[in-house]
């Protein structure tokens, strides 16, 4: 842990176009993807529809595709695209010499 900001590992543990779950209080999870341009995006690991799990969908750009109902969730904003309505917590998250760090405030309202 550094300050403010949880350490969760190398970036490149992260499968490009892909994801890896991050365990938080309460049983929750936090998604964090890694895009095909490097980008690397966290949400809470549940889609605003039915609770589907976000990790497990398929990363096009900068969204991902819900494995239940393919909906369409915006990784840097949680939102859901297109016709569909909700919204997804997002986490704040950064890059610091190659390791993935979240914001620990979001990570504990992510599990709320």
């Amino acid at each position: 842990m550094i300050g403010d900001w949880i350490d969760i590992g190398w970036v490149n543990e992260i499968p490009v176009r892909g994801s890896r779950t991050v365990p938080v209080v309460g049983g929750e999870e936090i998604a964090v993807f890694r895009t095909a341009d490097g980008k690397v995006f966290a949400l809470a690991n549940r889609c605003p529809h039915k609770g589907g799990p976000l990790s497990q969908g398929i990363v096009h750009g900068h969204s991902v595709a819900c494995p239940l109902h393919n909906w369409q969730i915006a990784l840097a904003t949680g939102e859901a695209q297109g016709e569909d309505k909700g919204c997804t917590p997002t986490i704040p998250v950064k890059i610091s010499s190659g390791r993935v760090l979240l914001c620990r405030a979001s990570t504990l309202k992510a599990a709320a």
